[in-house]
Parts: C-alpha cells; structure tokens; sequence
C-alpha cells in the first residue's frame, strides 16, 4: 500500500480514479448539503442513538422513537438530492463509478438516480413488522399516525442525522401497530446493535474485490460496518481514497486523503471524468 499523500489535490484523485472500476462507499456527510446533520462531523452535537436492543425492549422506548421519527418524517421527505449526489449518478453514467454502497438510509441516492447501489443499513422508507415480517411503506403509516395524532409535533424542532426530531415529551404519542397481525412495526433500517443482513455485507465484499479503486465520501468510519470494507481494500492492495472533513478511522489505510467538503471535492472529479 502506497503512503498517504500530504494534502493531495483534485488532480492526483482524477489520475487513480482513472485506473479503472471505482466503487464508492459513502456516508452522511455527502448528505449534509441536502440540509440533513451528520453524527461526527466538525459542527455535529453529540448524540446516542436508540439501539436496537433499547427498541424491542418496551412499549415505551417504541413511543419515544415513533414520536421523534413521526415529526422528523416531515423535514426528511422535503430533503433532495445535493450535488454531490448528482456527481456520483454522473460518473456512473461514464463509466466511471462501477456501484455505491451507502450508510444512508436517507434514499438521496435513489432520488438522485443511481442505479448500481447497495443500502448497507437499509431505507427509512420501509417498514417492517418485526412479528409476521410484512413490510409497508413508512409513508403509509406516517398517515396513519396522522390520524390517530392528529396534530402532533407542530412547530420546529432540530433534526438528527437519523431524521428523528429532538423531542423530550414523547409520552402522550400513540404507537401504530402491524395492520395485519397487530405486531411491532419498525423502520427497516440497521439499528446500533443489529447486524447487517449477510446476504448484503456479502454483496459489498464481492464490489470492493472488483473494484480498482474504493472511494469513501463523507464517513468518519467509526462503524465497523463501514470500515471493514476500507480494510478489505487495503488487505488486497487496492486504492482507498478517502473524501471527508475532519479525521477517519480510516485514514492510515488511505492511499489518498482530502480534507474536504463532498459536493466540492465530487464536481470536479466528475467534469473531469465523465466530460
């Protein structure tokens, strides 16, 4: 593995993105233009996200998270594509970007139309039951939590990087139930301390053994999700280029390393390339 490069330019990123196959692996900083906050990023509040353990654990935790998730569903459904998002659906187009595996769970990637693209921890536009398994979409029920809230959460609150709102007073909040089996609905998304799914950590590992160059956009990669495939990378040799604002996990894998914003460092790359 070649040394990481001291402050290297657009231009040397261009150069070894030409080298063939480029998979990218992105995080919510490349979300972060399209007004939703990042965990751990320079400005970002701390913040302990429920897990899923805490979830499944009591009615209460479900009320508490539902309520947050009701309120912000609101501020995530008017979030669009930035221009990063549309860099990366360009360069694919070249030729350029062989698939992007995201962290998000935003569908940015998908508004913006990428089509090569793996949810590594799934969409907040599904819904799943966590008793019969039935999956429905998160728009029908935010109607139905409508109806059965009518009026709840007006006014505005701040928004974490999961789309929850920052509510304190959850308890008068009326949980919605599987219309089918009247089990526990949950976003089909990876929670803290869930696993993701085999079949797509899979998937994953066969893209970054394909690929001549992994680029990571917008991660601090402090998830291990996200970090084992910089490792895999580097285990077989191959570029990891790493775009983020502030340290990684990553870094001292890095072949090359760009202390910078997403959109500013991903339109240029794909003027370059995709021209």
């Amino acid at each position: 593995m070649e040394a990481v490069a001291a402050g290297p330019s657009v231009e040397e990123v261009t150069a070894l993105l030409r080298r063939g196959r480029v998979v990218v692996l992105t995080g919510a900083g490349i979300s972060t233009d399209s007004g939703i906050p990042d965990y751990r990023g320079p400005t970002s509040t701390p913040r302990t996200p429920m897990t899923y353990q805490e979830f499944v654990r009591t009615r209460e935790a479900q009320q508490r998270y539902w309520a947050r998730a009701h309120v912000g569903w609101r501020h995530m459904t008017g979030a669009a594509p930035n221009t990063a998002h549309h860099a990366l659906v360009a360069l694919e187009s070249a030729g350029v970007v062989d698939a992007v595996i995201t962290q998000n769970v935003d569908g940015l990637h998908e508004a913006a139309g990428q089509r090569s693209l793996v949810t590594l921890h799934g969409r907040i536009a599904d819904v799943v039951c966590l008793d019969c398994r039935a999956r429905i979409a998160r728009s029908a029920l935010h109607e139905r939590l409508e109806e059965i809230n009518p009026g709840y959460g007006g006014g505005a609150y701040a928004i974490a990087p999961d789309g929850d709102a920052v509510l304190e007073e959850t308890s008068a909040f009326r949980v919605a139930d599987c219309p089918g089996c009247g089990g526990v609905l949950k976003p089909d998304v990876v929670f803290f301390g869930e696993s993701v799914p085999k079949d797509r950590v899979a998937r994953c590992r066969a893209l970054v053994d394909e690929a001549a160059t992994l680029l990571v956009v917008g991660s601090s990669l402090q998830v291990m999700s996200g970090l084992r495939f910089v490792r895999q990378a580097a285990k077989a040799g191959t570029p990891v280029v790493i775009v983020n604002r502030g340290p990684t996990r990553g870094d001292e894998l890095a072949t090359l390393r760009l202390d910078a914003g997403c959109a500013e460092t991903l339109a240029p790359l794909a003027a370059a390339l995709a021209a």
